[in-house]
């Protein structure tokens, strides 16, 4: 499949590595970041990200386990990058949804920092010829990591530009060699109380494990992949350490993430926004600017960082910017209907 590859990032515009896992030092030499760091952040239009926001200073940075450090020292260059600036690192790790840890923007990166992912192990289940509990070493083992920078839209209806490292999901699925049932692959965090405060909260309305799923024309599409770092380093365990995946072209509530099982399914699994509110969130979960959230507009999107007098708005475009790579997968489709 012919791919268009866009734009390369400029060196000058990726923030220096020295400077983004020290916050003093970024704070000293960023102006833009510094403003960031002590003012709000406001949404123009949704109700849930709307509330100003203030990022805290005092939250560590998250270097990840060494085992998965040595690994990425061999980067290559992915095909698919943007142009666009990217999000300042300390946005990435300080502002997510990952209710796990907890509700709030900020609580993975506070809750998160103890989180264990070194001995881990992904179980494969269904329709695959080759199935069983692997090690994550062993998963990683044949796959060079490559920097793919992607934007990332958030049905919240703010966004990012995340350089993200990480492989090719279709190469990953090949390997155990589903079959001609395998019409969907099923994706399942972790459960892990002890560790994850949100998964003990008794205000959480989650039916634990969370769950997501993929056509798998989807999941071998080119641009879909599995992620174990992002900004050249292990990822953090707020942004879904050790594996995650990262689609593109969808919410991004689809990129689930601490993934501990892969299941291939004949019939399309119920995801866990699905469950909980059918009206609201679908399987497919497309960007699409044509069909509002029941409560907000998707016609337009917070770029992170956006401040109380800069809320750095712009429009959402179909597909999150992908279409020219994946709107063939809906041809025929009603995605005001399968939305």
């Amino acid at each position: 499949m012919l791919i268009k590859r866009t734009a390369s990032i400029r060196s000058s515009e990726i923030t220096p590595e020295d400077i983004y896992l020290n916050r003093r030092t970024f704070i000293g030499k960023s102006i833009g970041v510094a403003a960031l760091l002590n003012t709000g952040v406001l949404s123009s239009f949704s109700a849930i990200a709307g509330r100003p926001y203030e990022i805290d200073p005092d939250i560590p940075t998250y270097r990840g386990p060494g085992w998965l450090e040595k690994t990425l020292d061999n980067l290559q260059a992915g095909p698919f990058r943007t142009d666009e600036e990217l999000t300042p690192y300390l946005d990435v790790i300080r502002y997510n949804n990952f209710y796990e840890f907890g509700s709030d923007k900020q609580d993975p990166a506070k809750n998160a920092q103890a989180f264990k992912t070194d001995p881990w192990s992904v179980e494969i289940a269904g329709e695959a010829l080759k199935t069983g509990v692997f090690h994550l070493e062993d998963i990683l083992k044949p796959h060079a990591l490559e920097e793919r920078i992607y934007r990332l839209r958030c049905v919240e209806a703010w966004s990012m530009v995340v350089p993200w490292v990480g492989f090719s999901m279709g190469e990953l699925l090949k390997r155990f060699e589903p079959t001609s049932k395998a019409k969907y692959v099923e994706f399942t965090t972790l459960v892990d109380k002890e560790q994850m405060s949100g998964q003990a909260s008794a205000f959480s309305t989650i039916d634990w494990p969370y769950v997501e799923g993929l056509r798998m024309d989807e999941a071998m599409h080119p641009l879909s992949i599995f992620a174990v770092g992002l900004y050249g380093r292990a990822m953090p365990p707020q942004n879904g350490a050790p594996l995650r995946i990262v689609i593109p072209w969808k919410y991004g509530f689809k990129s689930i993430k601490s993934i501990v099982k892969i299941r291939f399914t004949e019939q399309a699994p119920v995801n866990t926004w699905q469950q909980i509110a059918p009206r609201e969130y679908g399987f497919y979960a497309n960007v699409n600017p044509a069909v509002d959230h029941p409560r907000w507009s998707q016609k337009l999107e917070r770029r992170l960082p956006s401040t109380l007098f800069d809320r750095n708005t712009m429009q959402t475009l179909p597909f999150n910017g992908y279409a020219e790579q994946v709107a063939q997968l809906y041809s025929g489709m009603d995605l005001t209907k399968w939305f």
